[in-house]
């Protein structure tokens, strides 16, 4: 099983708004890096919801529920998507400023690559950023 950071403006998408939902087809994605990203993912992988903008936080983890697939709403087969569950709210939101003062993180995309919407976490990021969280 891989992991991963998936980044929304929580004005547009929140964690909140997946739980409700119950479920989301994750879209509108387009850097070519992302998409790289998301065509590796896999059913059961597990993903850190980032709130971006004003938050800049850590807020829950998601369950991707599909492998990729092509865009159902558009006819570009490039652009890919995935579905996505909730799984549980963080227990205490992980800011970017913890993460970056963290010097264990600086080869961390978050860190080198802020504007990336989908990037891999290792698993020692992982289970270091999931220890912050509780």
């Amino acid at each position: 099983m891989a992991h991963w950071l998936l980044k929304t403006e929580p004005g547009t998408y929140s964690y909140d708004t997946l739980e409700k939902d119950g479920k989301t087809v994750w879209d509108g994605v387009s850097n070519n890096l992302a998409l790289q990203y998301i065509r590796q993912m896999k059913k059961g992988d597990l993903a850190f919801i980032y709130h971006s903008g004003e938050e800049k936080q850590i807020v829950g983890i998601a369950e991707i529920t599909s492998n990729a697939y092509p865009d159902p709403k558009l006819k570009d087969g490039k652009l890919v998507v995935f579905n996505l569950k909730p799984k549980s709210k963080v227990k205490r939101p992980v800011t970017l400023a913890e993460i970056k003062a963290d010097a264990s993180f600086a080869d961390f995309h978050l860190v080198r690559m802020s504007r990336l919407s989908v990037m891999p976490v290792t698993p020692a990021q992982w289970e270091k950023i999931s220890a912050m969280a509780k």
